[in-house]
């Protein structure tokens, strides 16, 4: 069944509109449609207080546009004016059978792809928010006096991996003429583990040839 309204730019077409609302959210009940659209798009300005109705529908209408386009102009009209026709056709919806399109049209596969991009940016840039950094001084003892300190820093500074960075070094002394090479390094949390950095590479061949072990001095978040 239609529903007419007669020319909605005069007087007696926002009294058959308000007339019609009675009672209702929206032109074919609690949710907005196109129809609503297509009807707010010809209303040239929110009805007046002799049509409350209409006037209340037309804010409720309003403010879902707004929501729908932040920042933008709520009271644009199709193709930039109002919709020429003197009568308006409004079709309710028959039963269960829903074929209404989406109220503001499809997305484009361009569009489609540019959210998803602008999604990812989002959750990579909380992921760096994420990654802390920590120091880390570490303590790295030769087999014994004989062991040339030179090359065990040079064996030690060799590991590479995403995420560390080998900073200042000292040689301490611990005695009997043993030297132990105090080292500070800074790692990425999520992409290094010291733990495995001490066993997997530290303390394992080659350079095992000249580290005996390796202890972690002090580990704190930058």
């Amino acid at each position: 069944m239609a529903v007419t309204f007669s020319d909605l730019h005069n007087e007696n077409g926002l009294k058959s509109l308000d007339e019609f609302l009675s009672g209702k959210t929206f032109i074919s009940g609690d949710e907005i449609t196109k129809d609503d659209v297509k009807v707010f798009a010809a209303v040239l300005e929110k009805p007046g207080d002799a049509f409350p109705n209409a006037g209340k529908w037309y804010a409720s209408v309003e403010s879902q546009l707004a929501k729908s386009f932040p920042g933008k102009a709520v009271g644009v009209r199709f193709g930039g004016q109002a919709t020429p026709a003197d009568m308006f056709v409004i079709y309710a919806p028959a039963g269960d059978d829903d074929d209404d399109l989406d109220l503001f049209g499809d997305e484009t596969e361009e569009e489609k792809k540019a959210a998803e991009e602008r999604e990812a940016a989002k959750k990579d840039t909380k992921k760096s928010k994420e990654s802390g950094k920590s120091s880390v001084l570490m303590d790295v003892k030769p087999w014994d006096d004989e062991t040339d300190m030179k090359k065990l820093e040079e064996a030690v500074r060799s590991v590479e991996m995403p995420g560390l960075l080998w900073g200042a070094s000292k040689l301490v002394p611990v005695g009997y003429g043993i030297k132990k090479l105090q080292i500070m390094i800074t790692i990425v949390d999520d992409l290094v583990s010291v733990d495995e950095l001490i066993e997997d590479s530290l303390t394992a061949e080659p350079r095992n040839e000249y580290v005996q072990s390796v202890d972690i001095v002090a580990f704190n978040k930058i």
